[in-house]
């Protein structure tokens, strides 16, 4: 009797145990189980809302700054909203205030060149930081921030032309998209830009003829666009990461899909090489109506397709590039098919798209009218007394040579031969620079926003090459 009870009591005692060690195995899944897919989580998590350090912020001036000294204070707003995963923490409109922390010395090669185009007070590189955010609630946010080199000019965005399709009145649901995407876009900057008190035409005018006196002030001017990098994360709290947004994380992007992502690597069409990698950083989140495609954070990796550089008689550089792969922040990668859509670029550098994204530098039409008129001045410098007595044609030849210094020296002198030879000069001089010199290169500097059209493509397919040659010219 004793024998069989303790034979019992042992396979009651085997029993018990299995079944504790089949329940430890079901609350401490292996570690495969552990990574279980993105859209089927087990237990809902927390996401920090963080903006972490290197997070470029833009703010644009938006009033002009007289510049004066070292500690100026500057005022401007965020033109660009920050998110943080999926949620918005720092919306275009907010106020950032800073200052100018350096006025750059001016070597005394261009102080003489300056000086012989009657120009005493050429104008210093500025270096600026911004110390504070206020959100629209009033919350202040101190921060330390490093402007990226290249900004701190007027911007604009630029589109991509219309294709074929387009122009011929035929149209795709995705095109459509496309189109309509790149103009949400494309009005979000302009409504953005409008907080920003941008001189008008006549205060334009103003500021030009005050620029070719002498001696005149230096201004910074409203709409100055700057990328103001965080050095320190911002913390934003978290969010519960549900089974139903962690379900929606990389799904296949709509067709005519169009991502908003800031430049990684900086490019020009003067140093870029056919093959370079290009990395972009997605500051948008994407959804499809309220579920999450695409968080913030997300990286698109791709490559320079086509680049010709700038070159001499006054041709303009080139550049294309395409995205072919997307990681997500959890480090899943997709295939994709990428393109610039739109840009933001500097407005002096009249940089244009073609429909499949490639970007070139366009010419500006004022150098017709600068050219006329230096040709003009040389000309005038050549009719009227060849005693060289007449004091308006020898002015217009020295006015057209170095400005006012010319023009001083040709009214002092009274020379014809001198003002001819002045006005030559200057008319050679303005069709050099504008028609012979080297052209202008495509300038993409870090930080650069772009608008990107995005579609998945499957696996091993290569990337596209479209209309690139595989030498340089």
């Amino acid at each position: 009797m004793a024998i069989r009870r303790a034979i019992g009591i042992f396979f009651l005692a085997c029993t018990c145990a299995g079944w504790t060690q089949a329940q430890d195995v079901a609350s401490n899944p292996s570690p495969e189980l552990a990574r279980r897919p993105a859209d089927k989580p087990a237990v809902s998590e927390t996401l920090p809302l963080t903006v972490p350090k290197g997070t470029p912020v833009q703010v644009a001036l938006d009033k002009e700054v007289r510049i004066a000294k070292v500690g100026q204070p500057i005022h401007g707003r965020v033109v660009e909203p920050v998110y943080a995963f999926d949620k918005l923490v720092i919306p275009a409109g907010t106020a950032a205030t800073g200052q100018i922390t350096k006025i750059e010395r001016i070597s005394g090669g261009k102080r003489t060149v300056a000086a012989l185009d009657a120009d005493l007070t050429p104008a210093h590189a500025i270096q600026v930081e911004f110390n504070e955010f206020v959100l629209p609630d009033g919350k202040h946010i101190p921060v330390h921030t490093i402007v990226t080199p290249g900004s701190g000019q007027p911007i604009q965005f630029v589109s991509a032309a219309g294709d074929a399709s387009e122009k011929n009145g035929v149209k795709d649901v995705a095109s459509e998209k496309a189109a309509e995407a790149k103009q949400a876009a494309k009005q979000e900057w302009d409504n953005a830009m409008k907080q920003v008190k941008e001189p008008g035409k006549m205060h334009r005018i103003e500021r030009y003829a005050v620029a070719e006196l002498p001696v005149h002030p230096q201004y910074i001017d409203a709409g100055s666009v700057y990328f103001a990098e965080i050095q320190d994360p911002l913390d934003f709290g978290t969010e519960p990461l549900t089974p139903e947004l962690a379900g929606s994380i990389g799904a296949t992007p709509a067709d005519g899909a169009m991502v908003e992502a800031r430049l990684v690597t900086p490019l020009s069409s003067a140093t870029a090489h056919q093959g370079d990698a290009v990395e972009a950083v997605i500051s948008r989140p994407l959804f499809d109506g309220n579920r999450l495609i695409i968080p913030q954070g997300s990286v698109l990796q791709g490559s320079v397709i086509q680049v010709h550089p700038a070159r001499h008689p006054g041709r303009n550089g080139e550049l294309r590039l395409v995205f072919h792969q997307l990681r997500l922040a959890d480090g899943v990668q997709q295939k994709v098919e990428a393109s610039l859509a739109g840009v933001e670029a500097a407005k002096v550098d009249h940089v244009k798209l073609d429909s499949e994204g490639g970007a070139h530098a366009a010419a500006s039409n004022a150098r017709f009218l600068t050219t006329t008129v230096a040709v003009g001045l040389g000309a005038f410098s050549m009719i009227g007394d060849s005693g060289g007595g007449d004091i308006g044609h020898t002015s217009a030849g020295g006015a057209g040579g170095y400005k006012l210094i010319g023009l001083a020296m040709g009214l002092a002198i009274r020379s014809q031969p001198f003002g001819m030879a002045m006005g030559a000069f200057g008319a050679s001089r303005s069709i050099y620079a504008n028609f012979v010199a080297r052209g202008h290169d495509v300038v993409f500097p870090k930080n650069t926003t772009m608008e990107i059209g995005i579609a998945s493509r499957p696996a091993g397919s290569a990337p596209p090459m479209t209309q690139q040659s595989t030498t340089q010219q």
